[in-house]
């Protein structure tokens, strides 16, 4: 199974996403790596590190897209950029199942919408990643950022494609999809959410269970969270924010109120490490871009090799779940309402 890394555009690129590639090269059975970047830059890092292995190849593809640039002229003119050469690389090969950037995020959607494609009936993509939630298990959130104005018809593709990634990949026979929403009631948002209502609602292939409070996106009652990008990734951000700031917080009130609280923190280290390691994003990769013809995942720019190589182990899980497959499967009830736009 061959997986593309983008080595560039990340805050500690090229650097950890070679040490990532190399770690699951070495660590994950029957993945290959393929590397767009510097090639002269990544070949005297390898020898540096003392790779040998024959499990990394590499195209030169020195240019970086940054974050301050136009994502869709950036894709446009950057041709031999890492990023665009990885894509295309990633289109015109079958035998490659996937690819990973920690790069602009503006410009890996615009990458992944022009230069791999739509699936058939797919209105639009859409950023989703995996939450933890409070009964152990993930939640997924879809969308957080790719469409920050939707209309009702992408949310309810969104319910839709978020159904079918949560079946592939854990098994749920059922996910219970929820409506971010102001309040629970069916009358509650705003236009954007009426008409979603309304449209899920009437998906008999969705197991929907209504309208939720952002306050229960961690409470691992529902299975898939449907938003609009512009609440998701307000939502994404300001959870990550919440945790940050409760974990921090109890630390620094155990470390200066005495040795009293610090004794009883001994006591709660382990436990706290458990929901560190629970709450850690770095364990669980990046957001996938749900709707695209290949597995493209998104990672944090800040991702350092731990996350690289948890990205490529959720490449190989997605890739080995079926979930491609079975999103084209679910996707056929669009056929009639796409011939009837088209």
């Amino acid at each position: 199974m061959k997986i593309i890394i983008d080595t560039l555009g990340g805050d500690y690129s090229p650097d950890e996403m070679i040490k990532g590639a190399i770690t699951a090269v070495n660590l994950i059975e029957d993945v290959e790596i393929i590397l767009t970047g510097d090639k002269a830059y990544i070949e005297n890092f390898l020898a540096e590190f003392g790779y040998k292995g024959g499990k990394i190849s590499i195209i030169d593809a020195p240019e970086e897209i940054s974050c301050n640039e136009s994502p869709t002229m950036a894709i446009r003119q950057k041709k031999n950029s890492s990023l665009v050469v990885g894509l295309d690389t990633l289109k015109a090969n079958d035998d490659i199942v996937g690819m990973i950037s920690t790069g602009s995020t503006g410009a890996v959607l615009a990458g992944g919408l022009f230069r791999v494609g739509r699936m058939k009936n797919v209105l639009r993509p859409a950023l989703s990643p995996l939450l933890p939630n409070k009964k152990g298990g993930k939640t997924l959130l879809i969308d957080c950022g790719a469409n920050v104005d939707s209309k009702p018809e992408y949310l309810a593709q969104f319910a839709v494609m978020g159904s079918a990634y949560m079946e592939s990949m854990f098994g749920i026979e059922k996910p219970r999809v929820a409506l971010v929403n102001v309040g629970v009631e069916d009358k509650k948002g705003n236009d954007l959410t009426h008409a979603a209502f309304d449209l899920i609602k009437n998906i008999k292939e969705v197991n929907f269970v209504g309208n939720m409070e952002a306050r229960d996106a961690l409470s691992g009652d529902y299975d898939v969270l449907v938003c609009d990008g512009f609440v998701g990734n307000v939502l994404l951000k300001s959870t990550e924010g919440a945790v940050t700031f409760v974990t921090s917080s109890l630390k620094e009130s155990i470390m200066t109120s005495g040795p009293i609280a610090k004794l009883g923190g001994l006591f709660i280290k382990k436990p706290l490490k458990k929901l560190k390691q629970r709450i850690n994003y770095t364990s669980v990769g990046g957001s996938v871009f749900v709707g695209i013809d290949k597995i493209l995942v998104k990672s944090h720019g800040s991702s350092k090799a731990e996350t690289i190589f948890s990205c490529v182990a959720q490449v190989k899980n997605v890739y080995e779940s079926g979930f491609i497959d079975k999103m084209r499967e679910k996707l056929k009830i669009f056929d009639k309402e796409s011939e009837n736009n088209g």
